[in-house]
C-alpha cells in the first residue's frame, strides 16, 4: 500500500507555484540568451509566449470606435518593441516593463490616426481615460455613470470630464455624402438631403442687395429718418420732435422713400430676374 501511494505521489502534477517558477526561470534564460545573440527565433518565441498580454491590453482599449483586431496589432507590435528593449539583469518582470510600452503604443495609434479632426495631446489622453472608467463604471453598477462618479474614479473634475467627452465626440465623423441607412428607406438618400431646413429668404437675397445700395444712395436726412423708423423702431411723432419738423413732414419723407426705394429695386431687379429665368430654362 504504501509503495502504491509513492508512485501515485511520484506521477501527482507539481504545484502552480513550481510550474510559475519554471516559466519564469525559462523566460529568464531565453531574454538572456536574446540579449546577448540577439537571435530572431529567439524573439519570435518571446513575443509568442506574451501575445496573451498584449490582447488584453488591446481588449482594454476597445470600443472607441477602432476595430479589435487593429488594435491588437498595434499591441503586438509595442510587445515586440518591448522584448527589444528589456533587460532582465535589471530585476524588473517582464510584465511589468512591457504593460507601460503596449499601453503607451496603444495611446499612441489613438492619439495619432483615430480622430477625425485636431485635438490637443492632452485632451485626447484624458477622453480616453474618460471613455474608458466610464465604460468600467457601467459595466460595476449596470447603469450609466455619472459625472461626478467618473470625475471621482479618474481623479478629475467634473468639469474635466464634461470637456473630455465633448472631446470625444470628435473621435469619429461620418460623411455628409454618405448615404442614411433606415429601415422605412429602401433607397437612402445621402446625408446632406436630411440635414438643415430651406430658407424662405433665400429668394430675397438680390432684393437685399438692391436696397441696401438704394438706401446708401438716399440723401442723408431721409435715410436717417428711414433708420430712425424701421431700424430704431420709434413713432413719427417721436421722430418729428427729434429732428425738429412737424410730424406730417415726416410721413411725407417717409412715404416719399418708400415709393422711390421700390422703383429703384423693381428697375434694378428686371436684368438678374431675366438672366435668372434664362439660365433655369437653359
Amino acid at each position: 500500500m504504501s509503495h502504491r501511494k509513492s508512485a501515485i505521489s511520484e506521477r501527482s502534477p507539481a504545484p502552480a507555484s513550481d510550474q510559475l517558477s519554471t516559466a519564469t526561470r525559462s523566460n529568464r534564460a531565453l531574454f538572456r540568451r536574446f540579449r546577448r545573440t540577439r537571435d530572431p527565433r529567439v524573439r519570435e518565441v518571446l513575443v509568442r509566449r506574451f501575445l496573451p498580454l498584449a490582447r488584453k491590453l488591446a481588449r482594454r482599449y476597445y470600443g472607441g470606435g477602432e476595430p479589435l483586431e487593429d488594435l491588437v496589432q498595434v499591441a503586438s507590435l509595442g510587445l515586440v518593441k518591448a522584448v527589444d528593449r528589456y533587460d532582465e539583469s535589471r530585476g524588473v518582470s517582464f510584465s511589468s516593463y512591457a504593460v507601460p510600452t503596449i499601453s503607451g503604443e496603444l495611446k499612441r495609434y489613438f492619439r495619432d490616426h483615430a480622430w477625425s479632426v485636431h485635438v490637443p495631446r492632452g485632451m485626447r489622453e484624458r477622453a480616453i481615460e474618460v471613455d474608458r472608467v466610464s465604460r468600467q463604471l457601467a459595466g460595476a453598477t449596470g447603469r450609466t455613470p455619472s459625472g461626478a462618479e467618473v470625475a471621482d474614479r479618474a481623479g478629475i473634475g467634473v468639469a474635466d470630464v464634461d470637456a473630455a467627452l465633448e472631446a470625444y465626440a470628435a473621435f469619429d465623423s461620418l460623411s455628409l455624402d454618405a448615404p442614411t441607412s433606415t429601415a422605412d428607406e429602401p433607397d437612402p438618400q445621402p446625408r446632406a438631403e436630411t440635414i438643415g431646413v430651406e430658407d424662405e429668404r433665400y429668394e430675397l437675397t438680390e432684393e437685399r442687395l438692391a436696397i441696401g445700395d438704394a438706401v446708401r444712395r438716399l440723401p442723408d436726412q431721409e435715410r436717417r429718418i428711414l433708420s430712425m423708423r424701421y431700424g430704431e423702431n420709434r413713432t413719427q411723432a417721436d421722430i418729428a420732435e427729434s429732428i425738429g419738423v412737424s410730424q406730417m413732414q415726416v410721413s411725407r419723407v417717409l412715404r416719399r422713400t418708400l415709393e422711390r426705394l421700390q422703383r429703384t429695386v423693381e428697375w434694378e431687379s428686371r436684368p438678374a430676374a431675366r438672366r435668372y429665368r434664362t439660365a433655369a430654362r437653359g
